[in-house]
C-alpha cells in the first residue's frame, strides 16, 4: 500500500510555527468580521492538528474541492507568510527598511514627492548604520528617479550628489559581492573535497585565492566587506591545514563584531559562524586554555538577554555550541563523559530540528557522535553512527569525511570482533578511496594492517601494532598527510592496544601532560 504521506511547503511552514505565532495569524486573520468563517483559516486549523501531510485526510475535513485546494493553500500559505512579516518586522531591521521603502513607493506614485523623500532618506540613514549598502543603492536610485522627474530643489546639485553616491555605493557593492563570492566558492571546495590532498591540489587552490581575489586597502573596507574577507581566509588557510593564520583570520571576524556589537543584530548568523570557527580552529591547534575561554564567552553571548535569535539562528546555536562541546571531550579524552553527559541532551535537542538540518551539518554531527562512542569503547554504535555518514554519499559532499568514515569502520569492527565480514568491508573501501582518488599512505597502511589481522597471531599482535605505529609516525607533521589525523586520533590508539589501554586514558594522559608543560 502506497503511503498518502508527503512532503508539502505549506504543512512544513504550518509546523514551524511557535504557539506564539499561531496566535498571531488568528488574530490577524479574523480582524475582518468577513474572515471569521473563511475557508482558509479552516485549512489552517485542520492541518495544524494533523502529524503528517494527508491529503485525503485534508478533503474529508475542509469544505474544498480537490480541484480548489491548490489556490486555496496558495492563498492560506501567503496569509501565513504576510502575518509574520508583520509579527518580526519591529524586531527584523532589513524588513523595516523594505517596509520603509515600499512606503516611499507608496507615498510617490501618490505624488507626495517631497514626503517620500523624507522617508527614503530616513531609509537610508538607517541602513547606512548598519552598513547595508545593497539597501542603501536601492534607496539612491529611487531618490533618482524622483528627481529625473520632478524638479523637487531638495537641494543644491543634488543630481551630481545622487550621481556620486550611486557610484560609491556601487564600487561597494560590487567589492563586497566578490568578497562574498570567493568565501562561498572557498566553502564549496571544502564541502567536496575536505583538505588538500597534494602538492597539485594546493597549487590549484592558491591560483583560485589568489585569482579570485580583489585588490583592497583594509583602512577603507566597511564592515561587511571585511567579514567576507576573513570568512575568505579562514576557509582558506583552513582548507590548506594552516591553523595559526586561520586562527588570525578567525580572530580578527570576532573582534569585527566585537568592535560593532550592534552589527549582531543584523548579522546573526555570520556571528554565530564567527565564534565557531575560532573555536573549531583553536581545537585543532589544541590550545585548550584559550579554547575553554572563547567558549564560556559564546555560550554567554548566546544566554544573554540581548541577543534576539530567529529559527534559522537557533539552529545554527545548536549546531556550533554541541559540535564544540563534543570537542572539548576529544580535547581532554573524556569519551565517557560525553557519551554519559553530553550525548543525552545533544541527542534530545536534535529531535525537533532534525528535519532543518542540512545534509552536511547531520553528516559532522554524527561523525563527532561516532568518535565519541568509539573512544568510549562502544564500537557496535559507532558504526551505526558511521553508517549514518556512509550512506549520505551524494556526490560532492565532503568524500574526506566519508573516507575517515570508512576508516574508522573498519577499524570498529576490528574492535567489536566482526571478522566474518571484514575481508568484504576491506574491498569495499579499498573501492570507495580509489573512486575518490583519495588512497593515500595513511589509508593504504591502515587498510593493509586490517586486512593482515587475519593472518597474525595473537603474540605477533603487539610487534604488529608497533610497527604500523613506527610507520604512520613518519606522516604526522607531512604537509597532505597529516589531514588524516585531524579526523581519527590513530596514533593514540595504536598506543593504546600496544600499551593494553582504553584509548581515552592514552589521550588523557596526553592531554594533562601537555597542559602541564604549558604552565
Amino acid at each position: 500500500m502506497i503511503s498518502n504521506f508527503k512532503k508539502d511547503s505549506l504543512f512544513d511552514l504550518i509546523s514551524s510555527l511557535s504557539p506564539s505565532e499561531k496566535r498571531n495569524f488568528k488574530l490577524f486573520t479574523k480582524r475582518l468580521s468577513s474572515n471569521q468563517d473563511a475557508k482558509f483559516l479552516r485549512l489552517f486549523e485542520t492541518m495544524e492538528k494533523m502529524g503528517n501531510y494527508d491529503e485525503r485526510q485534508l478533503l474529508e475535513k475542509v469544505p474544498v474541492s480537490k480541484k480548489q485546494l491548490p489556490n486555496m493553500k496558495a492563498h492560506l500559505y501567503k496569509q501565513l507568510l504576510t502575518s509574520l512579516r508583520l509579527l518580526y518586522a519591529d524586531r527584523n531591521v532589513e524588513l523595516q527598511l523594505n517596509e520603509q521603502i515600499d512606503f516611499g513607493r507608496i507615498l510617490f506614485n501618490k505624488g507626495l514627492y517631497m514626503q517620500s523623500l523624507k522617508v527614503l532618506d530616513r531609509a537610508k540613514q538607517m541602513a547606512a548604520q548598519y552598513g547595508l549598502d545593497t539597501v542603501m543603492l536601492r534607496v539612491v536610485e529611487m531618490e533618482k528617479v524622483i528627481e529625473s522627474q520632478h524638479i523637487t530643489r531638495s537641494i543644491r546639485n543634488r543630481a551630481e550628489i545622487l550621481s556620486e553616491e550611486s557610484s560609491r555605493l556601487s564600487w561597494k557593492v560590487d567589492l563586497k559581492n566578490r568578497f562574498s563570492s570567493l568565501s562561498l566558492q572557498l566553502y564549496g571546495i571544502y564541502l567536496k573535497t575536505g583538505y588538500i590532498k597534494d602538492q597539485e591540489g594546493r597549487r590549484m587552490l592558491e591560483n583560485f585565492y589568489k585569482r579570485n581575489m580583489p585588490a583592497y586597502e583594509l583602512s577603507s573596507l566597511g564592515f561587511y566587506e571585511k567579514m567576507y574577507l576573513y570568512q575568505a581566509q579562514v576557509w582558506y588557510f583552513h582548507i590548506i591545514q594552516d591553523f595559526p593564520l586561520c586562527y588570525r583570520a578567525a580572530q580578527h571576524w570576532v573582534d569585527l563584531f566585537h568592535a560593532s556589537p550592534h552589527m549582531v543584530k543584523v548579522a546573526t548568523g555570520n556571528y554565530l559562524k564567527a565564534y565557531h570557527y575560532l573555536l573549531d580552529t583553536l581545537f585543532y591547534l589544541g590550545y585548550y586554555d584559550r579554547f575553554t575561554k572563547v567558549l564560556e564567552e559564546f555560550r554567554n553571548s548566546l544566554e544573554s538577554n540581548d541577543f534576539m535569535m530567529d529559527d534559522n539562528s537557533r539552529i545554527l546555536a545548536f549546531l556550533y555550541l554541541y559540535s564544540n562541546l563534543v570537542n572539548i571531550h576529544f580535547l581532554k579524552g573524556e569519551f565517557t563523559k560525553g557519551v554519559e553527559n553530553l550525548l543525552p541532551a545533544l541527542l534530545r535537542d536534535i529531535k525537533p530540528i532534525r528535519n532543518k538540518l542540512d545534509i552536511h551539518h547531520l553528516m559532522v554531527l554524527h561523525y563527532k557522535v561516532a568518535c565519541l562512542y568509539f573512544g568510549n569503547g562502544d564500537n557496535e554504535k559507532a558504526i551505526f553512527y558511521l553508517d549514518q555518514v556512509i550512506q549520505n554519499n551524494q556526490d560532492g559532499l565532503r568524500e574526506d569525511l566519508q573516507c575517515f568514515a570508512h576508516i574508522l569502520k573498519l577499524i570498529a569492527s576490528y574492535e567489536a570482533g566482526r571478522d566474518e565480514k571484514l575481508d568484504i568491508q576491506i574491498r569495499n573501501v579499498y573501492r570507495f578511496l580509489i573512486k575518490m582518488d583519495d588512497l593515500h599512505q595513511v589509508q593504504k597502511e591502515m587498510v593493509r594492517f586490517v586486512r593482515n589481522l587475519s593472518r597474525i597471531y595473537d603474540y605477533e599482535l603487539k610487534n604488529a601494532f608497533v610497527d604500523l605505529l613506527d610507520k604512520l609516525k613518519v606522516f604526522e607533521n607531512h604537509p597532505y598527510e597529516r589531514r588524516a589525523f585531524l579526523y581519527l586520533d590513530i596514533i593514540s590508539w595504536l598506543e593504546s592496544k600496544i600499551e593494553n589501554r582504553p584509548v581515552q586514558e592514552v589521550i588523557r594522559k596526553k592531554f594533562l601532560e601537555k597542559t602541564k608543560s604549558e604552565k
